[in-house]
């Protein structure tokens, strides 16, 4: 305890020396991956130069901290694994920034098939009786076309047998 400080009052804090952008994009990524976009869009809303962030963005990808492609993969699995459709996921990767090329280069990574994801979440969401009648089957057929996935497997998931 310094000469002037009393007993019980609260220590002055030491202000830390301001981080570059660089580091604060650094400090975004080792939490999750982001998307070139979204991580400059980030450090403009936090104050940095959009110059300076499309430079710290630069940097970052080119040392591999920073992978759009690693960033589209993760995505699809995750999305994938929590139930949404391919239609979905496209419009999500999209809003990125992605291109078509890397987004169709993510979806093919996924290794399922979005139909039998379909009828899985279907199973689950509406139980062993639960698309009994045609008002059950619409609202199974609202459900899934809510979480993005194509007619075709809309449709094959609205048709089960529950029985098999």
């Amino acid at each position: 305890m310094g000469r002037d400080e009393k007993p019980g009052s609260p220590r002055p804090r030491r202000s830390r020396p301001e981080q570059t952008p660089v580091q604060r994009a650094l400090g975004l990524l080792t939490r999750r991956e982001h998307s070139r976009r979204e991580l400059e869009r980030k450090l403009a809303s936090r104050g940095v130069d959009a110059g300076e962030a499309k430079a710290a963005v630069e940097r970052l990808a080119s040392e591999g901290w920073q992978d759009d492609r690693r960033f589209a993969e993760l995505l699809v699995r995750s999305r994938a694994g929590s139930g949404y459709g391919p239609l979905r996921i496209r419009a999500e990767l999209a809003t990125h920034g992605l291109d078509r090329d890397a987004i169709a280069a993510a979806m093919d990574t996924f290794d399922g098939d979005w139909t039998e994801t379909a009828c899985d979440l279907v199973r689950r969401r509406f139980g062993p009786g639960g698309l009994t009648d045609l008002a059950w089957r619409r609202k199974a057929a609202d459900f899934l076309i809510r979480r993005g996935f194509d007619g075709g497997s809309v449709r094959a998931a609205t048709r089960l047998d529950w029985e098999d």
